[in-house]
């Protein structure tokens, strides 16, 4: 049965990475799209190109997210990872999350008539995107020892006080 079990894990483990990658993808590509909107056009080019993004977003960015958060929840359960640096990575994916949301926001506002997308707004989504991705694969290839000490006390009353006078080169009253 352990054997069925490691087979299961591995093929779930492929299609969280294969869905991470595509999602990962179609989110540090679509800037490139948006910024192309204010050199169209030909209003037959801007439908095009609006068919292109929302497509692009609605049938395989959106479902790549959907099924990598799904595979992962259910790797979660089948490995028990409850380290440390699998809390910090979960933040990251958050982060992603909130990126996809965001993306889906300038989708339905970057079509409307006179908008357009800056190329210093490009840089900065595709940065920003491109660095919690890669940020998210480091934490799970490294897995780095995070010490749980410095946040032990955050759950109790005045706990984010105490954290930051205990880290403070200052002294706080």
């Amino acid at each position: 049965m352990a054997h069925e079990d490691s087979g299961l894990v591995a093929l779930i483990k492929f299609v969280h990475v294969a869905s991470i990658c595509l999602w990962a993808a179609g989110l540090v590509s679509l800037p490139g799209l948006y910024v192309q909107r204010s050199t169209v056009v030909n209003r037959d080019a801007l439908h095009r190109l609006q068919k292109i993004v929302r497509f692009s977003y609605v049938n395989v960015i959106s479902p790549a997210a959907f099924i990598a958060v799904l595979s992962g929840i259910v790797l979660i359960f089948l490995r028990q990872v409850y380290a440390p640096w699998f809390s910090v990575k979960l933040l990251f994916v958050a982060s992603l999350v909130i990126l996809h949301v965001l993306t889906g926001l300038v989708i339905i506002r970057i079509f409307r008539e006179g908008e357009g997308y800056p190329v210093w707004r490009f840089l900065v989504a595709t940065i920003v995107t491109s660095g919690i991705v890669v940020t998210i694969f480091v934490i799970v290839l490294a897995k780095p020892e995070i010490d749980v000490a410095v946040a032990d006390g955050l759950f109790k009353p005045g706990g984010l006080r105490s954290l930051i006078q205990r880290l403070s080169p200052w002294p706080i009253p």
